[in-house]
């Protein structure tokens, strides 16, 4: 095992999430408060310990992909998905709490969705454990897709 590397892969993760705390931190106590919410919208102070979890288990799933012969059939298509989801991931803060774009941000979790389950598939065929580590995180995208798509609904003019 490779700890930098380990390191390394959850580190690159959670930037993702700690770049979104930018956008995050200023809209939560205006704007954010201020949207009406879905009856099933959990409570603010969940979402930073789920999301350091969900982060820490795709790194995790990132360090195991790395770790694989780059000759593996499927690697460098998983890596490409992975790296894809990622950054599709950390487009999302700023649509939604930059930008205030419910529906944008709303089409752009749809993409966010899609790539997760085409990592998680891609996964399946060269290391089936990384692929169950993001099966929480796809769980939980989901359910932000129907929790964005419920804001944008209660919330268009």
């Amino acid at each position: 095992m490779n700890l930098l590397q380990l390191v390394g892969s959850i580190a690159l993760c959670q930037l993702v999430g700690i770049s979104g705390a930018f956008f995050t931190v200023k809209a939560i106590p205006s704007w954010y408060k201020r949207l009406k919410k879905p009856s099933f919208n959990p409570p603010n102070w969940i979402f930073g310990p789920v999301w350091t979890l969900l982060y820490t288990l795709m790194g995790i799933a990132l360090y195991r992909l790395w770790q694989l012969d780059p000759s593996t059939g499927g690697r460098s298509l998983a890596l490409t998905f992975f790296l894809i989801q990622l950054s599709l991931n950390a487009l999302w803060t700023p649509l939604f709490f930059g930008f205030k774009a419910l529906w944008p941000a709303f089409v752009e979790i749809l993409f966010l969705l899609a790539a997760i389950l085409a990592t998680i598939y891609q996964l399946a065929q060269v290391d089936s454990f990384s692929a169950w580590l993001l099966v929480p995180y796809v769980f939980c995208v989901a359910f932000a897709t129907l929790l964005n798509y419920s804001l944008a609904k209660l919330n268009s003019k």
